[in-house]
């Protein structure tokens, strides 16, 4: 870790606030101190020698839906696997990483929820969410059906106070009775309320977004949800009129496993800034086929796709810079789009201070990635970690 002295990167800069062909950003100690174009970096600097032009210079990215990489789960109660899983992704470019419980026992999820709060306050996650036990029988996925309830204030204010604090998101069902009690709860705790895993209709699922509502994030669209019908529009209809509305943030995991390529140039055209990549990762994110766990349920890897016994897609293996390349090689997304879907969206809507983006004051977090978007090197806090 840098003390009290400076760090200088220079490279063609995308962020949500600033686009530079050629400019440098200085860092001191885990903080970003000023963003400059190169010919001002020059003119303020005339004795510094000029430093190297790197490559391209992105904001640590910001996965706010993440279960796990390399082997290692966040669904557990071994704080040092947690620790691991979330150093994979940091290192793979994923600078802040919102770890994800999925629906099992609520005594379990209370525990991984109280394990997961101790590496937010260390500042190795961003926060925590919760992706169940609230959810719909019809729309599981590869949540196990038979630990999905009813939303309940007891269950909610064990994870909350479980969380102390860093329970940042859940994913609710909004047509379960008990919603929107646990919806107002969460809501006056700061929770953000995120719907998925819903078989609700179009016009419920509106209802249920904000303003009228107290969602304001859409889990993992069009996956654990109907699909999206010309005469029956659904949750996917209902976000992306959200979304576009300025009200509600849609989740994409953009491993070219859970969404067509053409579905994803869909959403970020019709939801410009709204659309935040995920990785929906699990454990076997950075490994090969095999045999993994997801929660309670067994998972099996073939051919890069991960599957529970039933044939439900059991979570992404990809990385979020992964994603992004795909965005913007496969869906034909602007590569400063596809950044701010990966960095600032996700940030605000979860609203995470001081990352997502590069800009003075916020943490040192950045890529330096080449013209295909292959990683280079990676800082963290101001430590380079690759």
């Amino acid at each position: 870790m840098l003390t009290g002295a400076e760090s200088i990167v220079r490279g063609r800069i995308v962020s949500a606030s600033a686009q530079l062909d050629d400019g440098v950003v200085t860092v001191i100690d885990d903080r970003i101190s000023a963003v400059l174009p190169f010919a001002e970096w020059v003119a303020a600097h005339p004795d510094s020698a000029a430093p190297a032009f790197s490559g391209t210079v992105l904001p640590g990215l910001v996965d706010m839906h993440n279960h796990g990489g390399f082997g290692h789960r966040f669904d557990t109660v071994d704080a040092a696997e947690a620790r691991a899983a979330a150093e994979f992704h940091h290192a793979s470019g994923s600078t802040t990483v919102v770890a994800s419980v999925v629906t099992a026992a609520a005594a379990d999820m209370v525990a991984q929820t109280a394990v997961l709060r101790e590496l937010v306050e260390d500042g190795l996650l961003g926060g925590i969410h919760a992706e169940g036990p609230f959810l719909s029988e019809a729309r599981c996925g590869a949540q196990d059906p038979r630990f999905l309830r009813d939303p309940d204030l007891e269950l909610t204010d064990q994870l909350l106070a479980a969380g102390g604090g860093q329970l940042r998101m859940m994913t609710v069902a909004p047509e379960r009775s008990g919603y929107d009690a646990v919806a107002q709860r969460l809501t006056d705790h700061d929770v953000v309320v995120a719907l998925g895993h819903s078989n609700a209709d179009y016009t419920s699922f509106l209802k249920a977004l904000r303003p009228t509502g107290f969602g304001t994030v859409a889990t993992h669209l069009a996956n654990g949800m109907p699909p999206l019908h010309h005469r029956d529009p659904g949750p996917v209809g209902a976000s992306l009129v959200a979304a576009a509305a300025g009200h509600a943030t849609v989740e994409l995991i953009g491993d070219g496993v859970h969404v067509d390529p053409g579905f994803a140039a869909l959403v970020f055209a019709t939801a410009p800034g709204r659309v935040a990549l995920i990785t929906d990762a699990m454990q076997a994110a950075g490994l090969s086929d095999g045999e993994y766990q997801l929660g309670p349920q067994s998972v099996t890897v073939r051919q890069g796709v991960a599957r529970i016994a039933n044939g439900s897609i059991a979570g992404g293996i990809s990385t979020l810079l992964d994603c992004v390349a795909r965005a913007v090689r496969d869906s034909g997304v602007s590569l400063a789009d596809a950044v701010l879907a990966a960095t600032s969206t996700p940030a605000a809507a979860l609203r995470l201070p001081d990352v997502g983006d590069l800009r003075t004051g916020y943490f040192a977090d950045m890529l330096i990635v080449d013209e295909t978007l292959r990683l280079r090197r990676v800082l963290r806090r101001g430590q380079w970690l690759s």
